[in-house]
């Protein structure tokens, strides 16, 4: 009997702990249950609500609705913010440009100004730049005409840049100091000078630049200043450095004032001809290798001179010294239109004139200059149109000729179809066309944006004042698909 109670007593003892496990279990589930439906319903309403938003959701034209087109109330007052000021389906930059007296940009030209005009009328007459090779390096004469014909150019087709009055309202500051010309013919004293031209307009553009409110509202991060000649701003760049610069290279600026990832590398003007209709082939081309310039050059250029010693008697190759004076610069013409591959050697800096120059030649080129930095590499490579050897392997012992020869004419008749599409993006014209050089210098700066607004949103979490957010948040546009 005992032992038929013991049992009977296991029996119900492990049948509760069964039931209170069951009602456990449902308990946790039913409890599970109510929590993740919460938590559901929190998450399908930011589901619902943020990607609806004005503010944040892209519209059907595929670009972000700005929110200029709602209204904010606070205390009676509107307020309408402008997030997105660029369009990026018609990559407009909104660009603020002082207006700096003529002496620092037309007038170098021998502009005269009338009245108190600070501008010429280009719709009349536009100054003309000096040519020869002081072309090469007149990247912000082009920058500053197309800024200015934007104000009576009603249709902003292929126009990536356009020039607005506010500053409040502007993506970056253009600032249109002819700095490549001034140093190319103002650089030497003057009778009666202790100090050179040059030298003088550097020193009152640090002046005006540093005391506007622009430059203090940035430190001068939105800034952008050409100084495409490697040896132009010498005195000004190591007090406006924070600024972006437009260059042809790096080769004479030490990398905390000037770098890839903070500037700009602009193309040269080429000098010689455009090679129109050219209808040429591999075999209509008999030079294999042509190189014309200064050959006795100093730093990274020493190479030029031994490489001319180890190609100087190839039959097939053309390398010879030559300038623009005595028709030089028809005899390159002529050169480059006639050959299949044009040596670009690093000079007394790591680029020179003469890669645009084979370019426009359709003469495939062939760079030798290890610290080149080009044009708007972020959205073009080069390597379906140009030969890179380093500098090591050129230097062996028939390493560059035997390469050279070792292309055949199927990947040289590619290369020189794609320079023929690519040629236009390199091309400085007045008025600027759809991705010319203009253009694209353009697109490069707006790519530069949103690392400026980084740094400008950043610098500005601990101000002891709070700043203004009625202009909105500054944009940019999406760089253009040009290939």
């Amino acid at each position: 009997m005992a032992e038929r109670n013991v049992h009977s007593m296991g029996f119900f003892g492990r049948k509760s702990l069964f039931t209170m496990f069951s009602v456990t279990s449902v308990m946790f589930m039913l409890s599970l249950l109510f929590v993740l439906r919460s938590t559901s319903r929190r998450h399908l309403f930011y589901l619902n609500i943020l990607p609806k938003s004005k503010i944040l959701a892209l519209s059907d034209e595929g670009y972000t609705q700005s929110s200029a087109q709602i209204d904010y109330s606070n205390k009676g007052t509107l307020r309408k913010y402008n997030l997105f000021k660029c369009n990026p389906s018609k990559q407009v930059l909104k660009v603020f440009m002082y207006n700096l007296p003529p002496q620092f940009h037309f007038e170098l030209l021998g502009w005269k100004s009338e009245g108190k005009s600070v501008w010429p009328d280009i719709r009349n007459s536009v100054p003309e730049y000096p040519g020869g090779l002081n072309l090469q390096h007149s990247i912000e004469y082009w920058l500053t005409l197309d800024l200015l014909s934007s104000e009576f150019d009603d249709n902003l087709n292929g126009r990536s840049a356009i020039r607005v009055h506010n500053s409040r309202e502007a993506d970056v500051i253009f600032v249109p100091f002819f700095s490549s010309i001034s140093y190319n013919r103002f650089s030497k004293l003057k009778p009666g000078q202790k100090t050179s031209t040059n030298a003088l307009l550097q020193e009152k553009l640090v002046s005006f630049v540093t005391a506007q409110e622009e430059w203090k509202r940035s430190g001068g991060k939105d800034h952008i200043i050409v100084a495409h000649h490697p040896n132009s701003l010498l005195d000004a760049r190591m007090k406006l450095w924070p600024a972006i610069f437009v260059l042809s290279d790096f080769g004479r600026y030490p990398p905390t004032i000037a770098n890839v990832e903070k500037d700009v590398i602009a193309p040269y003007k080429h000098v010689i001809r455009n090679y129109d209709n050219d209808t040429s082939g591999f075999d209509s081309r008999p030079t294999l290798l042509y190189f014309q310039g200064a050959i006795y050059r100093k730093d990274g250029g020493t190479i030029r001179q031994e490489l001319f010693y180890m190609l100087k008697d190839e039959k097939d190759v053309h390398f010879s010294f030559g300038s623009i004076l005595k028709n030089g610069v028809k005899q390159a013409t002529q050169g480059m239109h006639s050959s299949k591959f044009c040596l670009n050697i690093a000079g007394d800096t790591p680029s020179s004139n003469r890669l645009f120059d084979a370019i426009a030649s359709h003469c495939v080129p062939v760079i030798i200059s290890d610290e080149i930095e080009l044009p708007y590499e972020d959205v073009l490579d080069y390597s379906e149109f140009c030969i890179f050897i380093r500098t090591s392997d050129a230097l062996k012992e028939n390493y560059l000729i035997n390469f050279i020869r070792s292309i055949t004419k199927k990947e040289w008749t590619r290369m020189w179809a794609r320079l023929k599409e690519i040629e236009n993006l390199f091309e400085y014209r007045y008025p600027s066309k759809d991705n010319d050089a203009v253009q694209m210098i353009w697109q490069a700066i707006a790519r530069k944006v949103p690392a400026i607004n980084f740094k400008l949103h950043k610098s500005s979490r601990y101000s002891p004042t709070p700043v203004s957010k009625e202009i909105g948040l500054k944009s940019f546009p999406l760089p253009k698909n040009i290939l």
